[in-house]
């Protein structure tokens, strides 16, 4: 399940979210840190966005709803009130948090054309900017070729075609360690996006991804959400990472049943 792949991708990346160490050792240290660990406003809105699918639901009204049960969950300043205020009109973002949410709809759609197309309508509610959109598109898109067969050069393909190098720094065209000197912290989808796809891209499994998004000082949960739902449906599981229950210990009652539903 790609959900599920880009909620423990949420849960492992948090540990580094904020005041990620200079000098983690990301090949060798514990995938579990023993620092604060949990779910964010990543996973909350991707169960939302699931939750209005299965449901056949208002994507607006359920993504205010659910978000409004978690507050403090970390939700970027405007995106908050987007939530938490009256007005729910789109306000133009090239944000991450387009693409962070949308890992079901890659897992949920079996034609290609109306995966797209949910993706650029889920994404326009609040992240109407061109980059907005077209990082939820493009997460769903990676998705749902992991879930369809496609390798990993097609997707790497793919991603390059979207943020080619002459016009974007974190393009998926440079690798990690190309990237590693340079990058800095980046909320944007185009800085975002596909530089997490390119740390599946150099991955072999599950944990190897994960450590990738380590090695770099990124928004690492919402690194994990939009690339573990690839990473999950290309691996077809988690490996030797208990993701299940960890997942499991993190979630509420709430926001399991929404996961299992």
């Amino acid at each position: 399940m790609a959900v599920k792949g880009a909620i423990l991708g949420d849960i492992l990346g948090s540990q580094y979210e904020s005041k990620r160490p200079k000098d983690l050792d990301w090949k060798n240290c514990p995938l579990i840190s023993g620092r604060r660990m949990g779910f964010t406003d990543d996973t909350v809105m991707t169960l939302a966005v699931k939750k209005a699918i299965i449901t056949n639901s208002d994507i607006v009204s359920t993504m205010v709803n659910v978000g409004r049960k978690y507050p403090n969950c970390g939700f970027g300043g405007k995106f908050f009130w987007w939530i938490a205020g009256i007005n729910h009109d789109p306000y133009n973002s090239w944000g991450n948090g387009s693409a962070m949410r949308t890992s079901y709809i890659g897992e949920f759609f079996e034609d290609y054309d109306e995966m797209q197309r949910v993706a650029e309508e889920v994404a326009a509610v609040s992240h109407n900017h061109p980059e907005g959109i077209k990082g939820a598109v493009v997460t769903s898109t990676c998705i749902w070729m992991a879930k369809h067969g496609k390798n990993k050069q097609e997707i790497y393909d793919y991603v390059l075609e979207e943020y080619p190098v002459d016009k974007y720094p974190y393009s998926i065209g440079y690798s990690l360690d190309e990237m590693r000197p340079r990058y800095k912290w980046d909320v944007s989808c185009q800085g975002s996006v596909p530089a997490a796809m390119r740390c599946f891209y150099e991955s072999t499994d599950y944990e190897s991804f994960i450590r990738n998004i380590f090695s770099l000082p990124c928004d690492s949960d919402t690194f994990g959400a939009i690339a573990g739902g690839v990473a999950e449906e290309f691996y077809g599981g988690f490996g030797n990472v208990n993701g299940d229950f960890i997942i499991d210990e993190c979630l509420d009652d709430y926001l399991y049943k929404i996961l299992v539903a």
